[in-house]
């Protein structure tokens, strides 16, 4: 797992900020129910590109497995809710996963290759909160976290071999492009905390 989390550190543009582990540990409630609002995208973003990408044999194996283990993980963190007395509610989304999404091409293979680069980057952050979390948490919220970086990892590694796929070509330029706009957002002061907000300004 180290190998995957180094990985996924080089290809991130930036660590997550000390403000925001600070900003979560003072927000467990809150950075709960929005992880499981995640958990919850997650799945339903890969849904979609099921239904979108019908003769697609390996995403929609990928995309199949990624959509059962996202809904696991929902149901997971709704338990770990349940015995916190923690109630699950609507929040308004972080800017976060909109504000990849703005430079998304419109039209295929672009937009497909764009799509899954903004998953492989998102899966990315969220394995590389749950690590930078971790030796901060009560032991059972600290292991759970611990158990999901090996999937996550996994997930954001599919997202990228199904976009290099996608393209035909490397990605690396193109995924450059969608990082600059992830240090933004994770880098910069957000009004509201959440899973994948940027810290939260005094």
């Amino acid at each position: 797992m180290n190998d995957a989390l180094q990985e996924i550190h080089n290809f991130l543009p930036c660590r997550t900020p000390q403000q925001w582990i600070d900003n979560a540990l003072a927000n467990q409630d809150l950075m709960l129910i929005d992880h499981a609002h995640c958990e919850k995208k997650a799945a339903s973003t890969a849904l979609s590109l099921m239904y979108r990408y019908v003769d697609n044999t390996d995403l929609l194996n990928k995309m199949s497995r990624l959509a059962r283990e996202e809904l696991r993980h929902f149901e997971q963190v709704l338990a770990i809710m349940k015995k916190r007395g923690v109630d699950y509610c609507h929040l308004t989304p972080a800017r976060y996963a909109a504000g990849l999404r703005q430079e998304v091409r419109s039209e295929d293979p672009g937009r497909l290759v764009d799509v899954l680069i903004v998953g492989a980057i998102i899966e990315a952050r969220s394995c590389e909160r749950f690590a930078a979390l971790a030796p901060f948490l009560d032991e059972k919220l600290a292991d759970f976290y611990t158990s999901l970086l090996k999937s996550e990892a996994r997930h954001y590694q599919d997202y990228l071999t199904l976009a290099e796929q996608a393209a035909g070509e490397p990605i690396a330029a193109r995924a450059e492009d969608f990082l600059a706009l992830e240090r933004a957002l994770i880098e910069d002061p957000d009004q509201e905390f959440r899973f994948h907000s940027g810290p939260i300004s005094a």
